[in-house]
Formats: structure tokens, C-alpha cells, sequence
């Protein structure tokens, strides 16, 4: 199954790695004629800088053919900056990128680079997995048919609505595949 990341900047390789393990046949998405060349059944955002990966959206012409593979219906997980990039609203910003699903996100939320944290807790149909926090957002709202998935610190740091799927933490830095796969099943029904 041929799944997107998209790698304008960021922590894309580890997704890429991590896809590979599981048996995933992941590519990288550079330019618009990466879009064309595939037959892509998934979407991956990873985390950056998400103003950055924004603007860099825009100045490749992803932003427009991606947006209407997410509006479609395309499965699309989306890691930190990913999840900045999804969400309707950013909390004191008012950009809005992909606008998909029902979150408000605060960025840098947990603090800067020093704020950086592991922790370990629950994920809904998942279970126990370690979570990575780097420079990390959380939710700040959710409403309608968004579905917390999972909380840390006190805070909501994964949902899903759909075909979306988003964490504020990085499953790609451990060694643990299972958000991954969760995501893959989600593509993997979407096929169907």
C-alpha cells in the first residue's frame, strides 16, 4: 500500500522508516509531479516547523492537490506540526492551513525546545505507548465529530475524525509501530 509522506521539511524519514517495517510502501512528496506519478492511499504530515512547511505548501503547489485529497477523503495522519496543519483553528494565529479537522491547537503548548518530554499513556483501541513531546502542541478544544484519542499532562494530545488522524506527540521516534499501524488500518478500510 502506497503511502505519501510528505517531505518538504521536518522528521519525515523516520515516518518513511517506520512504514517500511511495516510493510508500508511509503514515498516521498517533493513537488506536485510526485503526486501524479502514485498511487497514493494515505498521507502522512510530519512535525517541523509547520509556518515553515505552510508556506512551503504554497510556493511547491502541493497545498491546492493536497487539500482536495484530504477533502476527499484521503486517509491523512498528521504528527505535531501535522497536526497544526490539519486543524481548524490555531490558538492566538489566525492561519489556517488544511482546515480538516474539529480541533483548536495551540502551538509550542508543553514549551520550547527545554519542554521537550517522554511520557508514557493511554491510546483508545491501542493502549500503553510511549509518546515523544518535542516543542509539542496540544488540544485545546474539539467538537463535533472529532474523537480524543488520548490525553497527557492533563491535556488531549491525539484524535481523529474520519479519515484524519492526529497526534501531537511523535510515534516515528520510538521504536513502538502501533500508532503506524493504526493509521494504516484506517487506510487500509478506506481502500476498500
Amino acid at each position: 500500500m502506497k503511502i505519501g509522506v510528505l517531505a518538504l521539511q521536518g522528521g519525515f524519514i523516520e515516518h518513511v522508516n517506520a512504514l517500511k517495517r511495516l510493510g508500508a510502501a511509503p514515498f516521498e512528496i517533493r513537488n506536485k509531479h510526485d503526486l501524479d506519478s502514485q498511487d497514493m492511499r494515505g498521507l502522512i504530515l510530519p512535525g517541523g516547523e509547520s509556518t515553515v512547511i505552510g508556506k512551503l505548501l504554497f510556493e511547491t503547489g502541493l497545498f491546492e492537490p493536497l487539500k482536495n485529497r484530504i477533502d476527499g477523503g484521503l486517509p491523512v495522519f498528521g504528527t505535531c506540526a501535522g497536526m497544526i496543519l490539519l486543524a481548524k483553528e490555531i490558538v492566538s494565529d489566525p492561519a489556517v492551513y488544511f482546515g480538516a479537522i474539529n480541533l483548536a491547537v495551540k502551538r509550542n503548548a508543553f514549551g520550547r525546545q527545554l519542554g521537550s518530554f517522554q511520557t508514557t499513556s493511554a491510546f483508545s483501541g491501542i493502549g500503553e505507548i510511549p509518546m515523544t513531546f518535542v516543542r509539542a502542541p496540544f488540544i485545546e478544544k474539539s467538537w463535533g465529530a472529532a474523537r480524543i484519542l488520548a490525553s497527557a499532562s492533563g491535556h488531549p494530545v491525539a484524535a481523529e475524525q474520519g479519515n484524519i488522524l492526529v497526534t501531537a506527540f511523535h510515534p516515528e521516534l520510538t521504536d513502538d509501530l502501533r500508532v503506524h499501524d493504526y493509521f494504516l488500518k484506517k487506510a487500509k478500510q478506506s481502500a476498500v
